[in-house]
């Protein structure tokens, strides 16, 4: 008997079939991965599966059970959790609160003795190491992380489904969650792992179930496939992942830092420089000030200790909008706040930033010829894959939808893309592509200043890279000559590696 069992399951939204005719088995006490590029539909079946959303066909049995009108009250019934992608987390509340919020232990009163030491017992039988008395704004993403899933546990879920849950987390913090997962399936918990990353599939998972286009295409024990095979199950045909990386003559300066101080609490104050045809990777665990040398490179906080140059020209007190004309292109850690507006279509959200350019609007009116031609244009060549450039743009997968920023910004022809966390979330395919044109600028003697959490990224693409901790430069250097073990130290404030 499965623990779920889901079959010719059906999706259908205006325009598009998100699931066709799906088959999805997961065995009891298993650790199953579903696999598939953005937009294959993962998440819109494990949604089906929690009650979120009403298949338009197909069976679900749950425990030999067959589920008519599923909702998520029923699902919590039958023993299902859902960690979501997006933390649903009170910043000003207590972990332990979060945790038995809508459930929380007494009857007339809140037990609050009682549920921390409900929650309590609970982080030390999973080896969490929570803090229950920590503020959710106090905490890491790892420990959000982690009281996502607690929360679960507490409701007495035994299917536990995890979208893309390491998608924002550090390798330190990706290593301790895949952890935690085994110590779960050794408590007899099922669980489906959603996800497109390869090496953790390979490295916790029992089966793998791969969706390409929104439908089931190979279901796998995984002990008997490669990282090879699921590649090219995922996108439909072989995929090479390695990257060639040009001999480039370094030019210019374009982009320098002088004694800024990134943290107010830090020590030390930053010094970098980027020449023209280099990438210089940024490392380090969230929160040691990788956001704020992003903003205030952009103009989006304010320096309140030292000067940045734009070839040779300070820029410190510059405009977003005046940075931008100079020729810095943006590629933010966080599209949804500052890249795209999710319920416009794909040729307003390229008309972002273009509003001002002749070949966009004349006389306060919008050139609409040339900007339908110039979105055309710029799908197929960045292969954005959408019905059209009338689509909203919230409809598309996350690779498209940074495939869409990206060609924006390249296409200004700047000459230093500040790319920040570029492939945070993406599929093996949409990363290959980004990591191409990210070289191509490079080759073409471009700066590129590439802030990302993925040290395989880093490792891949830079010519230098720099470490933060706490606000300050603990090492940069050539990138052969650090070993993913002396930057991992680096990265927890380990000097002398």
């Amino acid at each position: 008997m499965y623990a779920v069992e889901m079959r010719g399951i059906t999706k259908r939204f205006p325009g598009m079939i998100a699931n066709d005719q799906i088959e999805f088995l997961v065995e009891k006490g298993e650790i199953h991965s579903l696999l598939g590029e953005n937009g294959a539909g993962k998440t819109t079946l494990m949604k089906i599966l929690f009650g979120l959303y009403q298949p338009d066909g197909g069976s679900i049995k749950i425990n030999g059970n067959e589920i008519k009108h599923q909702t998520a009250v029923k699902a919590f019934e039958m023993g299902l959790g859902m960690v979501h992608q997006h933390f649903m987390l009170i910043d000003n509340m207590t972990v332990w609160e979060n945790i038995v919020l809508g459930s929380e232990p007494g009857n007339f009163m809140i037990d609050r003795k009682k549920g921390k030491e409900i929650v309590k017992h609970l982080s030390e039988k999973y080896h969490f190491d929570l803090d229950v008395d920590a503020k959710i704004s106090e905490i890491s993403v790892g420990m959000k992380q982690r009281v996502e899933i607690l929360k679960t546990l507490y409701r007495g879920a035994e299917i536990i489904i995890l979208d893309e849950p390491t998608a924002v987390l550090t390798p330190l913090e990706v290593e301790q969650l895949l952890q935690i997962l085994l110590e779960m399936k050794k408590e007899g918990k099922t669980i489906i792992f959603i996800t497109h990353k390869l090496k953790e599939t390979m490295a916790v998972s029992d089966h793998v179930t791969i969706l390409r286009s929104g439908k089931s295409v190979e279901f796998l024990k995984t002990t008997e496939t490669t990282e090879k095979e699921l590649a090219a199950l995922m996108v439909g045909y072989e995929i090479d992942m390695t990257l060639e990386r040009k001999k480039v003559e370094k030019g210019e300066t374009i982009l320098s830092l002088q004694n800024v101080r990134l943290l107010p609490q830090a020590e030390k104050t930053v010094d970098l420089e980027i020449r023209a045809g280099e990438i210089l990777g940024i490392a380090g665990v969230e929160g040691n000030g990788q956001q704020q040398l992003e903003e205030m490179i952009m103009g989006l906080e304010k320096v309140k200790c030292g000067k940045i140059f734009f070839k040779q020209e300070e820029i410190t007190g510059m405009s977003v909008k005046e940075r931008c004309k100079r020729g810095i292109g943006y590629i933010p850690s966080d599209r949804y706040k500052r890249a795209i507006l999710p319920g416009f279509s794909l040729k307003d959200n390229y008309l972002l930033g273009n509003q001002y350019k002749d070949s966009y609007a004349r006389k306060g009116m919008l050139n609409q010829e040339y900007i339908e031609k110039k979105t055309k244009e710029l799908m197929e060549k960045f292969d954005v894959r959408a019905v059209n450039g009338d689509q909203l743009i919230g409809a598309l997968s996350g690779g498209n939808q940074q495939k869409l920023v990206l060609s924006r910004e390249v296409d200004k022809d700047p000459d230093l893309i500040l790319a920040c966390q570029p492939v945070r979330g993406l599929d093996i395919g949409a990363i290959k592509f980004i990591h191409n044109v990210l070289l191509e600028l490079r080759n073409q003697g471009k700066a590129v200043l590439l802030i990302s959490a993925e040290l395989s990224d880093l490792f891949q693409l830079s010519d230098r890279i720099g470490v933060l901790y706490k606000g300050e430069m603990m090492s940069l250097q050539e990138t052969e000559k650090y070993t993913t073990e002396s930057i991992s130290l680096l990265m927890a404030g380990k000097k002398g590696v």
